[in-house]
């Protein structure tokens, strides 16, 4: 699934939810207890605690099972494994495929009868009318790059602000300690860190400053190369792979989404100028999990993130 370049151009999205007597819901929940969220389209009230769950991204589904929540159906991922392969394959046992991200089966949804869905517009504005007849459904207004915001959305959708507290300060208790193993803030700057993307059908990428990888990589306080400053949009650098040693780092990590041949990932990596790159000469170039570094969108991914930085980078 490759994330659109406009992800990276969003802010932050306000999030609050108000008593269930203030304003006028765009999408009312069927009876029992419930409150407004103020979403992407509008104040949406959904019930206190929802128990049938769609979600249409993979943020949404990485936020749903990282607050505890099963959803009853999820979209699948544009890869072979269907749900991202580094979610728990027994938290998403018995899980509805409800279609592919972008082009969900709405009646598929509909027959799971939910309380609420959980997306964003970027992926499925044109949709809302036909989803919130469903059920109360819950926009962010895009994925990628403001990605802690979304988390606080869905959690206050789910009823699960509490546990959301819990994960975000796990999550930072995680990257303090992390820097601490590098040796530091001054240590963890001094050390550049380049995100290279390799996608068929297109350029390769070396990611800039707004996406989802890139906020984790500044959370831990890592340095970025001057090139990153180039992305078009703060997303990403595109270039041919004459030109890949634009991506030299003091620590590269690639990832390949679809066919390595036409991505380009077999011709680059066996070439004399990819090899004779001082990262890759130094052992500093490591392949990662596409799914996990650029897809997941989410706490539990970058959990496990963090996990595999404190392995690969030097201390």
């Amino acid at each position: 699934m490759t994330i659109p370049r406009r992800t990276a151009l969003a802010g932050a999205l306000a999030l609050t939810a108000t008593a269930c007597s203030s304003g006028k819901p765009n999408s009312p929940s069927k009876g029992g207890s419930s409150h407004l969220v103020k979403t992407a389209t509008g104040d949406v009230r959904v019930k206190e605690h929802p128990q049938r769950v769609v979600v249409l991204d993979t943020a949404e589904l990485d936020s749903a099972i990282t607050l505890g929540v099963k959803p009853v159906g999820a979209t699948h991922a544009d890869v072979a494994s269907g749900f991202l392969g580094y979610l728990p394959k027994d938290k998403l046992a018995g899980i509805k495929d409800v279609g592919a991200v972008m082009s969900p089966s709405l009646e598929s949804v509909a027959a799971l009868r939910p309380d609420l869905i959980l997306t964003s517009k970027v992926r499925h504005g044109d949709k809302y009318a036909a989803l919130s007849k469903i059920a109360p459904t819950v926009m962010s207004e895009t994925t990628g790059y403001p990605w802690k915001q979304n988390f606080q959305l869905h959690a206050l959708a789910l009823g699960k602000a509490a546990e959301a507290r819990g994960i975000t300060d796990e999550y930072g208790a995680h990257v303090r300690e992390l820097t601490a193993r590098l040796g530091g803030p001054a240590k963890a700057a001094a050390l550049k860190v380049n995100v290279v993307r390799f996608v068929e059908g297109a350029d390769i990428r070396i990611y800039g400053r707004k996406n989802y990888i890139a906020t984790i990589l500044a959370d831990v306080g890592l340095g970025r190369p001057a090139v990153v400053d180039k992305a078009k949009d703060g997303f990403s650098y595109d270039v041919s792979p004459e030109r890949i040693d634009l991506a030299d780092a003091d620590v590269i990590f690639h990832t390949t989404y679809g066919d390595p041949a036409k991505a380009k990932a077999t011709q680059t990596l066996g070439s004399a100028l990819w090899k004779g790159l001082p990262a890759v000469r130094a052992g500093r170039a490591h392949a990662v999990d596409d799914q996990l570094w650029i897809q997941g969108i989410g706490y539990g991914a970058a959990t496990a993130i963090l996990g595999e930085l404190g392995r690969m980078l030097p201390r």
